[in-house]
């Protein structure tokens, strides 16, 4: 079984994105797809870093447990709401933390919006960061438009039926990904170049 990491990436108070991660993190456990874990940037309530990590001199134990955490991840997701057009500082701030660590890491993107768009303009911006590091972002995409009104709080969606169809979907693809980067990248049968 894989191990999943999904960043909940909302720090605001009265944050709908949150419920998101919750019914991912619900879905994959009760399919029995993957071990997963939330690392919610909200709890962690970093600063904003002055230096990437390789380059600090005294790291907090914060830092070096989250970091931990997304080398030992074999996929992540990113649930990110889109605020202006764009993802939240917090968000930003965690990936520009690292970067060795991004490398090649299987990447599943799921965007969200209170309007009728679904976060495809933050899509955009967030997948051209991530393949600036070298990140493996998955094609699918798990895209909520009018969050607000298709989860409640503890993640459970109001339209169940259509919202599993369309987590399988992107949860196949992410799963896809990590067994195809974990054969060609980590396997000893990899031919050099």
């Amino acid at each position: 079984m894989y191990h999943i990491s999904i960043i909940s990436s909302s720090i605001r108070t009265g944050r709908k994105s949150h419920s998101v991660a919750l019914y991912l993190q619900k879905y994959l456990v009760e399919n029995e797809l993957a071990a997963v874990e939330i690392l919610d940037l909200k709890s962690y309530n970093f600063p904003i870093f002055e230096e990437r990590l390789e380059f600090q001199v005294k790291p907090t134990a914060q830092v070096l447990e989250f970091t931990d955490k997304i080398k030992a991840s074999e996929g992540i997701i990113i649930v990110t709401p889109e605020y202006n057009g764009g993802y939240p500082a917090s968000l930003k701030n965690v990936i520009d933390l690292l970067y060795a660590e991004w490398e090649r890491k299987p990447i599943g993107i799921s965007t969200v919006s209170s309007g009728g768009y679904a976060g495809s303009q933050v899509l955009i911006f967030l997948q051209f960061v991530l393949w600036k590091i070298k990140a493996f972002t998955i094609p699918a995409t798990f895209q909520i438009a009018k969050v607000q009104n298709e989860f409640d709080d503890l993640g459970n969606a109001i339209h169940k039926a259509a919202t599993d169809k369309l987590a399988s979907a992107f949860i196949k693809e992410l799963l896809w990904s990590i067994k195809l980067v974990k054969k060609e990248f980590y396997s000893s049968d990899v031919i050099s170049i």
